[in-house]
């Protein structure tokens, strides 16, 4: 798959792909949309507090972003638990592209963007694992692969950052199929959190079960989606009416 490095308003890097002609992040600002959707929205960084474990599942792995970015979040915070960051990409960027990611502006530990390269240098279809922090017990696993083929034993997630292309170019990822899945993987509490606000994905999402709300966008963007198996963990957002899109979804009424 071809990509082009750009640099988003906020000075990190995005990639954009020829095969699904869009941008991996927001172009207003790579890192910014990140943080704003996955760690601040979801709840995940105030969470921290009181974790006395975490474990993250990520559907579309990218550039690598979201992991450095919680790397560099339990760093800052000195949080020393065993983490698990489990992440599925189907088109892995190359070691060389990896190497010229800029993200070190938007880290307190700026060391952490030279762990890019080694991981996408050494990647293999199926599992990868790997400890990049020699004195935290983090571990990455890395599926190289179709989300399909993804079929951990025993996953249960705290937070699942659901970031693959848009769904209309990778609607495979954005059916209630896959939420079922995701949900598979999730405990009672487990929240999603995604940059999609479309109003398909939300029914997709509700038809499989899930608790869905609208939040502030980032950077532009009016709205995006959290949802929760558990009502209580939607308390603070305006919800959206479940029983509606889930039977919109179920009739096709979204094409």
């Amino acid at each position: 798959m071809t990509t082009k490095i750009h640099k988003t308003k906020d000075g990190s890097s995005t990639l954009y792909s020829d095969q699904f002609e869009q941008f991996y992040h927001n172009p207003n600002g790579a890192a910014s949309e990140s943080l704003h959707v996955f760690f601040e929205t979801s709840g995940l960084i105030s969470s921290l507090d009181s974790a006395e474990t975490l474990t993250v599942l990520e559907v579309g792995f990218g550039t690598g972003l979201n992991f450095l970015l919680l790397l560099d979040i339990l760093l800052q915070k000195k949080i020393n638990i065993p983490v698990e960051f489990w992440s599925v990409e189907a088109f892995p960027v190359d070691q060389q592209t990896a190497s010229e990611f800029n993200f070190k502006d938007h880290l307190k530990h700026p060391e952490l963007n030279q762990l890019l390269p080694k991981v996408f240098g050494k990647l293999k279809p199926g599992l990868n694992q790997y400890k990049p922090l020699d004195d935290h017990n983090v571990s990455l696993k890395l599926f190289y692969g179709q989300f399909d083929d993804f079929d951990p034993k025993d996953l249960k997630v705290d937070f699942i950052f659901h970031d693959p292309f848009s769904p209309e170019v990778n609607e495979e990822l954005w059916t209630s199929n896959t939420f079922k899945k995701l949900s598979s993987y999730s405990k009672t509490n487990t929240v999603i959190a995604t940059y999609c606000a479309a109003s398909k994905a939300r029914g997709a999402m509700c038809a499989s079960g899930w608790k869905v709300a609208r939040s502030r966008g980032a950077l532009g963007k009016r709205e995006m989606t959290i949802a929760s198996l558990s009502e209580e963990k939607l308390v603070n957002f305006k919800r959206v009416n479940e029983e509606r899109l889930a039977e919109r979804y179920r009739t096709g009424d979204f094409g």
